[in-house]
């Protein structure tokens, strides 16, 4: 077995067994937990599946606009099976391995440098965008405003860095230095590259038009909780509070840098549900079907589309 298949195996190992602890911890809730809400609710499903097609529907269309900024023109067919195909990979710390769908443009003589500049731009908007939405529930929950306002910093500390720092100069610099290691001057030049391009997506117009994207793609995300609380006849919670909820949990996650979240997203969002008046039982029951419908949804995609693309590039995916 190589290297990389056995990190592979192990990061899976390690999540499982996460994820058993949990269940362990909480089976005396989970055998409170009964099913019946969520079979009588199936049209709310089909209703949420279709609330997360249409979020990746519009984070596609920001893809494609990014790689045409950067000269790249794609087919909005290719653009969305390899933007899909990233979701492959949505189970790695911070989302880094969505930068496999590089695989699928390097021989159309799209660089990673691109790629990755564009994946780098689009998680510094969405924070920013899921940021907004978080602030929704301050007001009723002061005890997450430190994850709100460090994601807020976070963001505008990356854009000041990315706007002031100049990055080629640098990279030339560690590169002439003949002391510096070979790989540190290639991971200079690498960054450097990536940044660089990054800056062409900052404009104030790529950015206006990739924060409302973002914004309305988060939004209908945080709807889709709403619309699967609504299984449950009480607590009837406004759809502010709901998307607020969802906001919060999903800074929690990304904030840990846990791979998608697992664990930390599930934990904020019960507590928050139960801190609105939903018992216990429901509020994790809730919570799972929403990451079924949201995180599994489109892991599952992401599978389904690197199988569609395999038939043009056979040869295997690598790991990220």
């Amino acid at each position: 077995m190589s290297a990389a298949r056995f990190r592979e195996w192990l990061a899976l190992a390690v999540v499982a067994g996460f994820v058993l602890w949990c269940l362990l911890a909480l089976r005396r809730d989970l055998a409170q937990l009964s099913l019946a809400p969520v079979l009588r609710a199936w049209n709310l499903l089909l209703l949420a599946a279709l609330l997360s097609l249409v979020n990746y529907l519009l984070r596609i269309v920001r893809w494609r606009s990014y790689l045409a900024r950067l000269g790249r023109a794609l087919t909005l067919w290719f653009s969305a099976l390899t933007y899909v195909a990233g979701f492959a990979f949505t189970l790695s710390p911070g989302k880094v391995g969505e930068l496999a769908r590089a695989r699928y443009y390097q021989p159309r003589g799209i660089p990673v440098a691109e790629v990755a500049a564009a994946v780098f731009v689009e998680r510094l908007v969405d924070l920013l965008a899921v940021a907004v939405l978080a602030a929704l529930i301050l007001a009723g929950a002061p005890r997450y405003h430190a994850v709100v306002w460090s994601a807020c910093g976070g963001v505008a500390a990356a854009l000041c860095l990315l706007a002031v720092v100049p990055w080629a100069r640098l990279a030339s610099a560690v590169a002439a230095r003949p002391r510096a290691p070979p790989v540190v001057r290639r991971s200079m030049r690498a960054a450097a590259d990536t940044l660089v391009a990054a800056r062409r997506l900052l404009r104030a117009d790529m950015l206006a038009s990739g924060f409302a994207l973002g914004l309305l793609a988060w939004s209908l995300e945080g709807a889709e909780l709403g619309v699967l609380a609504s299984m449950f006849a009480e607590p009837h919670l406004a759809l502010t509070a709901i998307v607020g909820i969802y906001a919060v949990a999903v800074l929690a996650g990304a904030l840990s840098l846990l791979p998608g979240g697992l664990g930390s997203t599930e934990a904020v969002m019960t507590a928050l549900l139960v801190a609105h008046g939903m018992p216990l039982a429901q509020a994790i029951l809730l919570t799972i079907v929403f990451r079924l419908v949201t995180l599994w949804f489109a892991v599952a995609l992401g599978w389904l589309a690197v199988w569609t693309l395999r038939s043009r590039l056979p040869t295997p995916v690598p790991s990220w």
